[in-house]
């Protein structure tokens, strides 16, 4: 073969000095190298929706573990007298919204009692204007849902809480108790009215639409009403009297009449103390900064109160300790699941044969148990242990039987790529190949599933306890929030509303950011711009 490459016949010319700038290489890398979670959590935050949906739920979080420091009110505290309040803010008091206010249709008398309650107590029961059918027999305006509780019944106190009401009243200039009205004035009103405290003016009898009597008031010459109070003479006794010369915003001092010096009646002597007329808005607050002394000020509930028969507990109070505990008790059985889950799937992805039939057998048969079963058997045999206990086990039970089937199907999707092939050659031990270079690449899917475990089972707590099947009355709960708002729906639907709102919020929260996870730890788009 004749070489064609002659290179001495080449002419000088052509050799030339190579210049440095002639020189190609391989340019440095500007940007720092990325990490497998670094690059997760930048496809992460493309996903507009995941972003949305983690904002919610760290605001949901936020509340559950924040709110229950800055109301006084617990769930285990309730007022009947407040049962079903509107939701009122402070800062709302003259906006017509978040007032404690709602929209009122009263019959006359009704009308006639607020109006007369305003008129002594120099307190908003009727917000806006008053609107009248044109038969007169019905009233509609906005009616504080807090004021029209007025005195409720005669109360008895001993004669040490009179008098330290009344050195609360000299104090602070608040009114608490009320001129009484004599007894003979109140044998005078009909018989289901005679313990009505609200009731201090001249009334009559007349027989109602449905054929039974009731009580009306009686106006004077100007359309006002006529006080029934009880008055004596000053340097008078009576037996009946337990104090005269209290104290009184207006008309402190008695009133004169045809030259005579009077005193109006605050208190009547009974078996456990006297009996007073207390304006029980004020009472309110009086026991609790003066005798609870609790943080509470005033009757004021952020999200209402729930009804007569739960209470009439603060729903905010009910629904940030029910998100607390739900939080916490999710994220406690998502965890445990996880960590049982995870090893129990890996073992049967990774052995598989034998070792995997019978795991799966196992958890075939144990899944296949009904969960109402199991709670039923529970609540039987540990009938004095709490209900969160035996929730928990029964969550516990079955749930991580999810988790080992993701973890199993990862295993059997990697165990046979060829860098797994390659570290087993390489001699790396079974425990090191699982964890250390299957389940990572598995991670996404594992990861996207434990967090969809969380709603999961506050949903599934949330039901059973708005059935009844499981009492978390002491600890509150969403659940049993949503099935006493659900009694009152359509007086109060507000006590339905805010609990509900929770838990749809938290269940597409989740879903969204669910889904930007599963895309986030999806092995395959490494380092996409997705």
């Amino acid at each position: 073969m004749t070489n064609t490459n002659n290179f001495n016949n080449i002419p000088a010319e052509k050799f030339q000095f190579a210049k440095r700038n002639d020189y190609s290489h391989d340019s440095k890398f500007e940007t720092k190298p990325v990490s497998y979670f670094q690059d997760a959590f930048r496809r992460f935050c493309k996903n507009k929706g995941a972003v949305v949906g983690a904002i919610v739920i760290l605001m949901l979080v936020l509340f559950a573990i924040f709110a229950p420091f800055f109301t006084p009110y617990t769930p285990s505290y309730g007022d009947i007298l407040y049962a079903n309040a509107l939701p009122r803010n402070p800062l709302f008091e003259n906006a017509g919204f978040w007032d404690g206010c709602k929209s009122y249709e009263a019959s006359e008398i009704t009308y006639w009692r607020d109006l007369a309650l305003e008129n002594e107590t120099g307190m908003n029961v009727i917000n806006g204007d008053v609107e009248i059918s044109e038969d007169g027999k019905l009233y509609s305006y906005r009616r504080n849902t807090y004021y029209c509780v007025g005195f409720g019944l005669y109360k008895n106190l001993t004669a040490e809480r009179y008098q330290d009401i009344l050195r609360y009243q000299n104090e602070t200039g608040k009114q608490v108790l009320y001129p009484i009205l004599h007894p003979l004035e109140r044998a005078n009103i009909q018989v289901q009215d005679q313990d009505n405290a609200n009731i201090y003016y001249k009334t009559t009898t007349k027989m109602g639409d449905n054929g039974k009597p009731i009580t009306v008031p009686v106006f004077d010459e100007d359309g006002n009403f006529i006080p029934l109070y009880w008055t004596v003479e000053a340097g008078s006794t009576s037996s009946l009297v337990a104090e005269y010369n209290s104290i009184r915003i207006e008309g402190e001092d008695g009133f004169t009449k045809d030259g005579k010096q009077y005193y109006y009646v605050y208190a009547m002597s009974s078996d456990s103390g006297v009996q007073v007329r207390a304006n029980y808005y004020e009472y309110y607050t009086y026991m609790h900064t003066q005798v609870y002394k609790d943080g509470i000020s005033e009757p004021s509930f952020l999200f209402g109160a729930t009804n007569a028969d739960n209470g009439g507990a603060d729903i905010f109070a009910c629904l940030a300790y029910g998100a607390r505990f739900s939080f916490l008790f999710a994220l406690a059985v998502a965890v445990v699941n996880f960590i049982v889950g995870v090893i129990y799937g890996s073992i049967a992805g990774y052995f598989g044969g034998k070792v995997d039939l019978f795991m799966e057998r196992f958890s075939e048969i144990l899944g296949s148990v009904p969960s109402m079963i199991v709670i039923t058997l529970l609540k039987y045999h540990m009938g004095r242990s709490s209900d969160a206990l035996i929730l928990f086990i029964t969550f516990f039970a079955t749930g991580w039987i999810g988790m080992a089937g993701t973890t199993r199907m990862q295993f059997y999707r990697f165990k046979n790529q060829e860098y797994v092939l390659a570290a087993r050659t390489l001699g790396a031990r079974d425990t090191r190949i699982m964890f250390k270079h299957i389940f990572p690449n598995g991670l996404g899917t594992i990861v996207t599933a434990c967090a969809l475990v969380i709603p999961s089972m506050i949903y599934s707590e949330t039901n059973l306890t708005y059935l009844g099947i499981v009492d978390l009355s002491k600890t509150s709960s969403v659940g049993t929030l949503i099935a006493a708002g659900q009694e009152s729906i359509q007086i109060s639907p507000h006590a339905a509303l805010f609990p509900c709102a929770f838990l749809v919020l938290l269940m597409l929260s989740f879903n969204l950011f669910g889904n930007g996870l599963r895309d986030a730890f999806n092995p395959s788009l490494r380092g996409s711009e997705g």
